[in-house]
C-alpha cells in the first residue's frame, strides 16, 4: 500500500460527476462525507466528455450554475473545478486527478468521493487502479447498489480491502487508502429526473429548490 508519508496541511474531497441534473442524492453525498472527513474545500467537477456516457442534455454552462446552485448553503469552503468542462478530449478520471494532484502538490489529502453504483464499474475506468497514486477513494452505498463482494467486481473488493482505513489515517494521508460507507441511503436517478420533466412534472422532492426553479427558467429538460 502506498500512501504519502510527508506531513498533510489541508484536506479536499472532490466529488466529480454529469449533474445533468444536480439532485439531492449528490448533495447527500457530498454532505455525508463532509459530516465524516470535515474537509478544508469540497472541490465539484463537472464531467465534460465523460467516455461512457453520451449525450448530456444540459450545457455544462448550465450544468456549472446548477451545481453553484445546488451547493451553496454549504458550510464547508466549495470550489467548481471546470477543467473537465473545458478538455477538449474525452473525460477521464485519472486525468483530473493527476491535473489536480499537480496544482494542490503532496501534502494535501485529496479525498474521490463516489456512490456504490460507480463502485460496482470501477474496474471499466481508465487506469483505475492508478486513481490510489492520487488520491483515496471512498464510496457510499445506495439503494438498489449492493457493495458485497456478489456486486463489487473482485479486483475492486480487493483493492479496497488492502487498502481499507479510517476516517483519521485519510485525511493525514496523501492518497492510496478507501473507505466503505455502508449507510447512506439516499436513491435518486438523474435520468428519472429527467424524464419527469419532460412529463411536465416537477420533481421538488428530488431537486434542490434553486436548481428545480434554475431548470424552469432556463426550460430545460423539455421534450
Amino acid at each position: 500500500m502506498k500512501t504519502s508519508e510527508k506531513a498533510v496541511t489541508r484536506c479536499v474531497a472532490i466529488l466529480g460527476g454529469s449533474f445533468d441534473p444536480v439532485h439531492n442524492g449528490h448533495v447527500a453525498l457530498a454532505n455525508y462525507f463532509v459530516e465524516l472527513l470535515k474537509p478544508d474545500e469540497l472541490r465539484i467537477i463537472p464531467a465534460g466528455n465523460p467516455w461512457q456516457k453520451h449525450g448530456l442534455q444540459a450545457s455544462g454552462k448550465d450544468r456549472v450554475a446548477m451545481v453553484r446552485s445546488a451547493f451553496s448553503t454549504q458550510k464547508t469552503a466549495v470550489s467548481i473545478d471546470q477543467q473537465e468542462i473545458l478538455r477538449d478530449s474525452a473525460t477521464y478520471t485519472i486525468d483530473t486527478l493527476r491535473a489536480v494532484r499537480e496544482e494542490l502538490g503532496p501534502h494535501v489529502s485529496i479525498i474521490f468521493l463516489m456512490g456504490a453504483d460507480q463502485l460496482q464499474h470501477l474496474n471499466t475506468w481508465q487506469e483505475w487502479q492508478h486513481m490510489f497514486d492520487y488520491a483515496h477513494i471512498c464510496a457510499a452505498s445506495r439503494p438498489g447498489f449492493a457493495m458485497d463482494a456478489a456486486h463489487v467486481p473482485a479486483d475492486v473488493t480487493q483493492e479496497f480491502t488492502r487498502r481499507a482505513a479510517s476516517m483519521e489515517q485519510i485525511r493525514s494521508t496523501a492518497q492510496g487508502l478507501a473507505y466503505l460507507a455502508p449507510n447512506l441511503a439516499v436513491d435518486i436517478s438523474a435520468t428519472e429526473i429527467r424524464a419527469a420533466l419532460q412529463r411536465g412534472k416537477h420533481p421538488i422532492s428530488l431537486v434542490p429548490p434553486g436548481v428545480l426553479d434554475y431548470i424552469e427558467q432556463h426550460h430545460l429538460y423539455k421534450s
